[in-house]
């Protein structure tokens, strides 16, 4: 990656997508790939592609295309398919519930090791084989199951207090699916998912498409 350049947010929410699609060619038995046969498989346009790829320095030869398994071994690389990454899940109603069930099926490096839920008893209980306490041995039951980051699908009076306390035990990010806007500090990562604005993007887009 070019030193001192920093990553749209744009582009680091594509990378996987990139290392999955990826993954399709290699496994269709390719050896490379161009940007316009990206583009067409994943519904991107090419010039976003060959931006994306520019911010890491030169992955492809003009002429030529990009080396599908070269490709695929840097973005393994990029994104720490080797390392797993332990979630907690902080909120189980309906959406909780749902994201208890996949527990990332299709990515064994990222699982979620433990829950908490106001309705779930202080000893615990399990939900499809993953332990559930109550938030308030939050601290204590994120630090013992090594939880690195966490899902927070709670209501949204109690996001920014759970955000705080996530924030006091140096969590490393959170994924937001609640529509309140979090203050964290600069060291904690949040990617917030508004469920209600991409679907009123996407109601504008087809409304107002030729």
């Amino acid at each position: 990656m070019k030193k001192d350049i920093k990553i749209p947010q744009a582009t680091t929410k594509r990378l996987p997508l990139y290392y999955r699609f990826l993954q399709n060619f290699a496994n269709a038995g390719k050896q490379r790939v161009s940007s316009q046969e990206l583009s067409e498989a994943m519904k991107i346009d090419s010039a976003t592609i060959r931006r994306d790829f520019s911010y890491f320095g030169a992955l492809g030869k003009k002429g030529y295309g990009y080396d599908v398994a070269y490709l695929l071994e840097f973005f393994r690389q990029i994104l720490d398919q080797d390392e797993g990454a332990n979630v907690a899940l902080i909120g189980v109603g309906n959406l909780g519930s749902a994201l208890l069930k996949y527990n990332f099926q299709k990515n064994h490096n990222t699982r979620i090791v433990v829950a908490f839920d106001t309705k779930a008893p202080m000893e615990g209980h399990e939900i499809n084989g993953i332990p559930v306490y109550h938030p308030d041995r939050l601290e204590e039951m994120y630090q013992k199951y090594n939880a690195e980051l966490a899902i927070l699908t709670v209501s949204s009076r109690s996001a920014q207090m759970i955000a705080d306390r996530l924030a006091a035990i140096n969590a490393k990010g959170i994924l937001n699916f609640t529509p309140v806007r979090l203050n964290v500090p600069e060291s904690m990562k949040v990617m917030n998912i508004d469920l209600a604005v991409e679907l009123e993007a996407l109601i504008y887009l087809i409304r107002n498409s030729d």
